[in-house]
């Protein structure tokens, strides 16, 4: 993986929020807090580039499980404000009128779609904006609902790997718990983004840099990882098969 400076990273991002809130002349911004790791690190990284006072906190839950705690650590931790939703009786409701019974990644896009239309209810209401929490390898594979978690005024962690969110949360003073527990999107029950995504996010991130920063050819990533090429291909095509997803609906030119 590259070797990044990472005081100069957190200082480098700290000043684009700033920078971004005086900017468009908002009163501050919106987070959704998980309870892991992504979000905690924009919320350390909010806080300190605009105070406590300008940051708020939704935490938004289907299920009511250790996220929720670990979420409410982190406001408390920082001293932001924190609101609790609950987005059962809204994603219940939407689902009742669908006509059909969704299946769990089907449930899970409607989940978190909810969130973002709360996250933005509050930062218009506000006069704020939304600080996304997206990271750069599940933004390369795609492993974001479009709309949902990928909507936001801002990413201050989108061209950061998993791994180097890692590192800069630990040099933030994340609590070591959030820092060290299984990632997870809490779109259902059990589930984690390891295992969804098939791979290890450090795996994951050592071929992603090599194939897209690099542009190295796959039989030789395989050969320096020690790994198969048929890895390497599947990662490929998690980010071909996600274009779409990375930017604005494209149409027919005349």
């Amino acid at each position: 993986m590259r070797e990044l400076e990472y005081p100069k990273v957190v200082e480098e991002i700290i000043s684009f929020i700033r920078e971004n809130v005086e900017k468009a002349g908002v009163e501050g911004v919106v987070i959704g807090i998980s309870g892991g790791i992504d979000s905690a690190t924009v919320a350390y990284l909010a806080a300190r580039a605009l105070g406590k006072e300008r940051v708020l906190g939704l935490i938004m839950p289907y299920y009511e499980n250790r996220d929720v705690e670990d979420a409410k650590l982190v406001c408390e931790n920082l001293g932001i404000e924190c609101r609790e939703i609950s987005i059962r009786p809204i994603v219940d409701s939407l689902v009742a009128q669908l006509g059909f019974q969704p299946d769990k990644r089907s449930l899970g896009n409607i989940m978190s779609r909810t969130r973002m239309v709360l996250l933005y209810a509050h930062a218009n209401q506000l006069n704020r904006l939304v600080l996304g929490t997206s990271n750069r390898s599940e933004f390369l594979v795609g492993y974001f609902t479009k709309w949902g978690d990928g909507a936001s005024d801002y990413a201050p962690l989108i061209n950061l790997y998993k791994t180097e969110v890692w590192e800069v949360a630990k040099l933030l003073g994340v609590p070591q718990r959030i820092i060290e527990k299984k990632p997870t999107a809490g779109l259902w029950e059990g589930q984690t983004d390891e295992d969804e995504l098939g791979i290890s996010y450090r795996l994951l991130d050592e071929i992603l840099w090599r194939l897209v920063d690099l542009k190295m050819p796959k039989d030789k990533i395989a050969e320096e990882l020690g790994t198969d090429i048929e890895r390497v291909e599947y990662v490929e095509r998690l980010v071909k098969s996600s274009e779409h997803k990375r930017r604005l609906p494209l149409g027919p030119t005349f």
